[in-house]
């Protein structure tokens, strides 16, 4: 054994059983697809955090609507931060990876923040393995103990919107500077997946890798949080996501097409298992994009109402 396989291992060893809350609802729970939200703002982080938080951060207001979601099945790793706290979900809490869709219970807090964190960049900010978040939800402070808690307060106590975002930077840097990273074989797997839109078959991965199937399965997991071959499928499933999200009309079998789908039919099955509904009725329920679409300068005024994104 390397010795960053032996660290990876103490790492694993050395975290402390992390407690479920119960919070989430069978998948035949009504709610609003979480990609409906509207209005939100947005900000870039810092450049050496682009690429571990390729969304950015996101913030919604008592403005935004709706409020109970279903959140679809996705590698990301969701830290979210209330601003103003509600009945359900501890004030600061992460969602871990997940393989199947899930309403949550309850609505959403009337004003909240979100890092949605690519599964590597998790992986190194969090400090532990990825399975131990997969389809959980968990406080901040449990896994992060005072340094989450920290954050959530100086967030909450931050007087305008241009003032939470610096802070989120500073706290991730500091995460980034001592974190530890994915193994070199977990980081190119996912990258070959991401690259070919999840269609290289995992075990050709596994085999380019030089790992057995099972250890190279055991290893992905870890780090990423879900079975390789879940991943993949989601990762074809993201070539949808952003033509929906181009807010153009869609051609469904040029789309099933150009993503790796045998045919339309094929898409419409996978959508439906890790979104809870088809392609067409969720295009029908997203926001339309406005004509300019523009991350403009987070200010004060922005705290009463949140400006599109």
């Amino acid at each position: 054994m390397d010795a960053w396989s032996a660290g990876v291992d103490q790492l694993e060893m050395d975290q402390p059983r992390l407690r479920g809350r119960g919070i989430w609802m069978g998948a035949e729970s009504s709610g609003e697809p979480e990609r409906a939200r509207w209005p939100r703002l947005t900000a870039a982080p810092r450049r050496p955090l682009r690429s571990l938080l390729p969304r950015g951060y996101a913030g919604y207001t008592e403005a935004t609507a709706p409020r109970h979601l279903i959140l679809p099945a996705s590698t990301t790793v969701l830290l979210v931060v209330k601003l103003a706290d509600s009945p359900y979900r501890p004030p600061q809490f992460i969602i871990g990876a997940h393989g199947t869709y899930s309403a949550l219970e309850g609505d959403c807090a009337p004003s909240y923040l979100e890092v949605p964190l690519a599964p590597l960049g998790a992986y190194t900010l969090l400090g532990l393995p990825m399975d131990q978040l997969n389809g959980r939800t968990v406080d901040l402070a449990d896994l992060l103990g005072a340094d989450g808690r920290r954050l959530a307060e100086q967030l909450r106590e931050a007087p305008a919107w241009r003032h939470r975002f610096p802070l989120l930077d500073e706290f991730l840097l500091r995460r980034l500077e001592r974190g530890p990273r994915p193994s070199a074989q977990v980081g190119w797997t996912w990258r070959r997946l991401v690259s070919t839109g999840g269609l290289v078959p995992i075990r050709r991965i596994a085999a380019e890798v030089g790992w057995s199937h099972r250890h190279f399965i055991a290893k992905f997991k870890q780090q990423v949080g879900l079975r390789p071959k879940t991943a993949a499928r989601l990762v074809r499933l993201d070539g949808v996501w952003r033509r929906l999200d181009q807010r153009m009309p869609p051609d469904w079998a040029d789309i099933a097409r150009n993503a790796g789908y045998a045919d339309q039919a094929h898409l419409i099955r996978d959508f439906r298992q890790f979104t809870g509904t088809t392609p067409a009725e969720l295009a029908r329920s997203l926001p339309a994009r406005p004509d300019t679409d523009r991350r403009d300068e987070v200010n004060s005024s922005q705290d009463r109402v949140a400006v599109p994104a």
